[in-house]
């Protein structure tokens, strides 16, 4: 299973959305890992907030959760863009499949191991051709 970037900001919340995604993952037994983009999405974020924010005292927190992020991510499991990932983006990119970038690439990593995504997403990820995409929120 992998997470999509809506999953994995429902997992680490302290809800009940989050804690009964916890516990449906663990039920499940399955290897669950995210790819490099989740990160990379929520890394641009942080990277824009700390550029926005002229005070440097202002900064500190940016930087502390930037940092907190920074330790979430290494716990899990992340999938590369690797040259597989990168041709079939190609083969979507011809098949002329509108999603935005960032999620056509995760779909090109899931597609290119054939893995299942949980996404909450429905509506795109049901648009790329033979993905596995469930919602588990």
């Amino acid at each position: 299973l992998v997470l999509d970037t809506d999953h994995i900001v429902e997992f680490d919340r302290a809800t009940s959305q989050g804690a009964a995604l916890r516990q449906r993952l663990q039920a499940s037994a399955k290897d669950i890992a995210i790819t490099i983009i989740t990160p990379e999405e929520q890394f641009r974020g942080w990277l824009a907030q700390i550029r926005r924010t002229q005070d440097v005292h202002r900064q500190v927190f940016a930087y502390e959760r930037f940092e907190q992020r920074i330790d979430f991510f290494s716990a899990w499991k992340v999938l590369s863009w690797t040259s597989d990932a990168a041709d079939v983006l190609m083969g979507l990119r011809r098949q002329r499949i509108r999603i935005g970038t960032m999620d056509l690439k995760i779909a090109s990593i899931v597609l290119s191991l054939g893995a299942t995504l949980l996404s909450r997403n429905l509506r795109d990820f049901q648009q790329v051709p033979n993905l596995q995409v469930e919602d588990w929120l």
